[in-house]
């Protein structure tokens, strides 16, 4: 690890950041050699779960996502302890925020522009009291480059009405103008990480290279949010696992 503990000065930055845009950036959290370990990780479980019915959500042509447990990634507890990621869902998401998703989100070569879209309706809390109760922690195994499907985030879009957005998630095509006027292409390189909410529209662009670019989504929730919003990740550890860990890493872990 190469940060420290995160100044609070850094902290209202980010936070202003993610209540304008919807997107901050952690450059520099890790060595690349660290995420290189994350991608060996992800090739052994990518073909895991290919290996079996359901192992694998389709997101498009060519687009995979996955959960996968926390004992395979030898990197999760470098991950969640670590000052930028730890800091900010504090003082985001309060004390007693919990870890809820952690999956790998990968296009191949082929794979297509998504439709733009939300990862889940928006809550109450935010679409009533301009609040964000969830971040998404985006932990790059590769070096993403023009042509290796980057990340397209319309700025801002986190507060718009869904309630026109197909299962409030996914905005009628004749409003792609707006979103394409306001989209940011990410390209971060190993070792970066970027914090998000879900709520901000955004897209996986088409992959021109022959290379795959998989990311690590970890999804943090304020405690307010209830088990029923985020049963849908289950996130799971063995037995051993779970006391293998120190207490400050098990009472952030919603989790069976």
């Amino acid at each position: 690890m190469t940060a420290t503990a995160t100044s609070l000065t850094t902290l209202q930055s980010q936070r202003a950041a993610l209540y304008r845009d919807g997107i901050v950036s952690l450059p520099g959290c890790f060595e690349p050699a660290w995420a290189d370990g994350l991608h060996e990780d992800f090739e052994v479980a990518f073909r895991l779960a290919r290996g079996y019915p359901g192992g694998t959500i389709s997101r498009g042509p060519e687009r995979y996502y996955f959960a996968v447990h926390p004992e395979h990634i030898r990197g999760f507890v470098d991950l969640i302890s670590h000052p930028a990621v730890a800091g900010l869902c504090e003082y985001m998401l309060g004390t007693d925020y919990e870890v809820v998703e952690l999956g790998f989100d990968v296009p191949l070569a082929g794979a297509k522009n998504q439709p733009w879209h939300r990862d889940f309706p928006s809550p109450p809390a935010t679409s009533k009291e301009g609040r964000l109760t969830s971040l998404a922690f985006n932990v790059t195994t590769v070096d993403v480059t023009l042509d290796l499907a980057p990340l397209e985030i319309a700025l801002g879009t986190h507060f718009d009405d869904g309630s026109a957005f197909e299962h409030g998630m996914f905005p009628p095509p004749e409003t792609y103008g707006r979103y394409e006027a306001l989209a940011s292409r990410r390209h971060p390189r190993r070792g970066d990480v970027s914090a998000r909410t879900g709520l901000t529209v955004h897209r996986g662009t088409e992959n021109h290279s022959s290379r795959s670019r998989a990311v690590l989504i970890l999804g943090v929730v304020a405690s307010s949010v209830s088990p029923a919003e985020t049963a849908v990740h289950d996130l799971q550890l063995t037995g051993a696992y779970h006391d293998s860990l120190p207490d400050v890493i098990r009472q952030h872990l919603r989790c069976t």
